[in-house]
């Protein structure tokens, strides 16, 4: 790994792997499943042995435990037939039992307990994991409400596999998604495909309504003979937030947390997504809450010194609150202790370069110790950034680069770090030249195509090391 390589060498792209669901299919109903058939079992044991015993002994304990490790995580049946959700709910059932049976009587607790309790089981486990299923079929499309207005998605090309996703995004209640309605260069009278689905132009109209409309999903369906056009379309979607995901027939381009998903019932591959969906996104906040708080805690005497230093060495507020990007494109505060005389935040911002007159005389000594930063883990408190990942740039330097610069705007799939993998590469401060800011984004992508906890840990540690021996930041 580099430290101050004006080349950065960066790994290449993470293959292709299954993983959960797309951001179409609720994470929310993703875990209910999981958690349904285990609960299911566990509670119906619980309630017959206290009413037939009133108490829980061990030894149901243990089988309890035992219940939820054998059925845990329980399967996806939302949108399977019915008649297969009770097939396969009873043939897990029969196949749980029978371990739980075998179990007891090798370990002698089976005669210790109640057979009442054992029989009536048999028939009340199945019975209530078949219940829990049909209430959450009928709560889905409720839940999926509940969790805020739909993701906007649209379509590229009406071919066989793309007409067949329209049908099933269409008919589902529960998928989260307003499908607005479909792009394609053919005329040849599928823009009225069922009568439902809207045409909403050409493939060169799309990166355009993309960001007028605050589309959030798009779904290419466009056969492998158009890798040309499907290249253009990417390079042109580069500059929007959207999560971009392929319909087999397709081609494999620069993934940024390539994998496959499930849409429906049919298989997409995401190009460009966040690496913190599901569990991966809860692991990510935990760590930075947990952080944050710590780090706070600890240097809350250094923060009064700070603020008390900044307030009397020069007129002004002591916190500097500016624009920047954030999470999605959106627009967020982002706090700093004052370190100049000024506080920019207008449609042009100069950067700070060497010997600014701008700097106050605390300001550069905080600076090149990046206390002035320490203010934003507040921010990662307030959810609007994170401990590691690109660092935020002002916002008229974001609508600079971003038309200069491809892939700029992908950076924005997770949320902006206090520090980030190219400030411990050496691309920390001043970035004077196009260079210099093409070398900070390519390290960003590798960030999102490569993370792990472990990067994140790694990433801290330089940090600290390099604030006490960097002189790029000024």
């Amino acid at each position: 790994m580099p430290d101050g390589s004006p080349h950065p060498v960066l790994a290449p792209p993470v293959p292709l792997s299954l993983a959960p669901g797309a951001p179409s299919e609720s994470r929310l109903l993703r875990a209910l499943e999981a958690l349904l058939d285990p609960l299911a079992l566990v509670l119906s044991l619980w309630a017959l042995v206290w009413w037939v015993e009133g108490a829980l002994s061990p030894a149901w304990l243990v089988t309890s435990v035992l219940a939820f490790a054998l059925s845990f995580p329980g399967r996806a049946r939302l949108r399977a037939p019915a008649g297969r959700v009770v097939t396969s709910t009873l043939l897990d059932w029969c196949w749980i039992a029978g371990l739980l049976m075998a179990t007891g009587i090798a370990t002698g607790h089976l005669g210790q307990m109640s057979r009442g309790v054992i029989l009536n089981w048999l028939w009340l486990a199945p019975a209530s994991q078949l219940g829990v299923h049909w209430a959450l079929r009928w709560a889905a499309p409720h839940l999926v409400r509940l969790q805020g207005p739909p993701l906007r998605a649209v379509i590229v090309g009406l071919n066989e596999q793309g007409a067949s996703l329209a049908e099933r995004l269409s008919n589902e209640r529960d998928t989260g998604v307003e499908l607005v309605g479909y792009f394609d260069d053919r005329s040849d009278g599928r823009h009225h495909h069922n009568g439902r689905l809207r045409y909403l132009g050409r493939l060169a109209d799309i990166a355009a309504f993309v960001k007028v409309q605050r589309v959030q999903l798009i779904y290419l369906s466009l056969p492998m003979a158009s890798q040309p056009r499907i290249k253009e379309l990417l390079d042109a979607l580069k500059d929007t937030t959207a999560s971009v995901y392929f319909v087999p027939d397709m081609f494999v381009t620069d993934l940024i947390q390539g994998r496959t998903d499930m849409v429906c019932g049919m298989p997409v591959i995401s190009v460009c997504e966040t690496p913190f969906r599901g569990p991966d996104g809860v692991l990510k906040r935990a760590s930075d809450v947990v952080l944050a708080s710590l780090i706070l805690l600890l240097l809350t005497p250094v923060l009064l010194a700070v603020a008390l230093a900044v307030k009397l060495s020069s007129p002004g507020p002591v916190i500097f609150r500016q624009r920047r990007y954030g999470l999605d494109g959106q627009e967020i505060l982002v706090y700093k202790f004052r370190s100049m005389r000024v506080v920019e935040d207008g449609e042009t911002i100069r950067q700070a370069s060497r010997n600014d007159d701008r700097v106050t005389p605390i300001g550069g000594f905080l600076r090149r110790t990046s206390l002035d930063e320490l203010p934003q883990f507040v921010n990662v408190l307030q959810g609007r950034m994170s401990i590691v990942g690109p660092r935020p740039h002002a916002v008229a330097h974001n609508e600079f680069y971003r038309a200069l610069i491809k892939s700029y705007m992908v950076r924005h799939k997770v949320k902006p770090g206090i520090t980030g993998w190219a400030q411990v590469n050496g691309y920390r401060g001043e970035t004077d030249s196009l260079e210099k800011m093409e070398g900070r984004i390519r390290y960003d992508l590798d960030y999102l195509r490569n993370w792990s906890l472990r990067l994140d840990l790694y990433i801290i540690f330089r940090t600290i090391r390099l604030v006490f021996r960097d002189s790029s930041a000024y």
